[in-house]
This record gives C-alpha cells, sequence and structure tokens, in this order.
C-alpha cells in the first residue's frame, strides 16, 4: 500500500510503515510542509496515496467525501507523543490485513478505529 505522512508525524513511522512492506513518503520529502491541506488532498489523491495525519481538518466528510480519496488514516492519540503516534501506527497496521482503507476515513484513537 501507498501513504503519504503528514508533516506533524514522527519520521519513525516512515520506517514502520515500509518495514511492513508497505511504501511510505512524507509531505517534507516531497516539499509541501506547510502547504494548504487542499493541495496535500490533490497530490495524495493524483499519486493514489493514503494520507496519514493528525490533522482534524481531514476527518470532514463534506470537505474530502470518502469515496473521493485514496483513503485517510487521521490519528486522534490522546496526546500526541511520539509513543503513542507510533502506537497508533501499529495498531493501523493490524487493521490493514481486515479492513480496506481506499474509500475510506478511518478515526484512529487509542482504544478504537472508525471507519466511514
Amino acid at each position: 500500500m501507498r501513504f503519504k505522512l503528514d508533516e506533524n508525524l514522527p519520521r519513525e513511522a516512515v520506517k514502520l510503515l515500509t518495514e511492513a512492506g508497505h511504501e511510505a513518503i512524507t509531505v517534507t520529502e516531497q516539499g509541501l510542509a506547510g502547504a494548504e491541506d487542499e493541495a496535500i488532498h490533490a497530490v495524495c489523491s493524483q499519486e493514489k496515496r493514503v494520507l496519514v495525519t493528525l490533522d482534524a481538518g481531514f476527518a470532514d466528510i463534506r470537505r474530502y467525501p470518502p469515496k473521493e480519496h485514496s483513503g485517510i488514516i487521521v490519528l486522534r492519540p490522546r496526546s500526541q507523543d511520539r509513543k503513542r503516534i507510533l502506537s497508533a501506527i501499529e495498531n493501523v497496521m493490524r487493521t490493514l490485513i481486515a479492513e480496506p482503507v481506499e474509500g475510506h476515513l478511518w478515526v484512529v484513537e487509542e482504544t478504537r478505529i472508525r471507519i466511514r
């Protein structure tokens, strides 16, 4: 699976995904740091990449209808420390085995994943 990680995620998240056999890059690697959400969404759609972010704005299905993208994963840990973020990424990888992300919005909390 192909992922794009938002600039607000630790670099270790890329490593976790690539070690699991996925392709992962960051918005910073593509010179998109600080870009508007719409621009990041457009690039992800064009590249057919799943966006992984802490930005709750991407959970707005009116702005980003799930059927119009390759998938958006919004991480919502209780705190945004590195350990909790990486734990959420690991939870995502376990869930990818059973649930499709393409055309869906996943909101990943510490005890559950809501899929729309």
